[in-house]
């Protein structure tokens, strides 16, 4: 078994209210960046998993996504194993 690390990016579906990216977009024309526009914020996971080759490290870390590391309703994800 190989050790893969995984790189996942989450964040908000399209059309979904991010509130957090609407008060960052907000108060940047404050700090003079008024040049800025359709913030969005999510979060990046890294993480290593044992498994005998990438295409089961892929399988594995987007299970764990789909369960428990994005929530499908609101959220999508991407994977990246490097």
């Amino acid at each position: 078994m190989t050790a893969y690390e995984a790189r996942i990016e989450v964040g908000h579906r399209p059309g979904i209210l991010d509130p957090q990216g609407g008060v960052i977009e907000r108060a940047l024309p404050a700090l003079g960046y008024a040049n800025v526009s359709h913030v969005r914020v999510g979060k990046s996971i890294r993480l290593a998993v044992e498994a005998p080759d990438e295409d089961s490290a892929r399988v594995q870390v987007e299970e764990m996504c789909k369960k428990l590391l994005a929530n499908p309703v609101i959220e999508d994800f991407t994977v990246e194993i490097l």
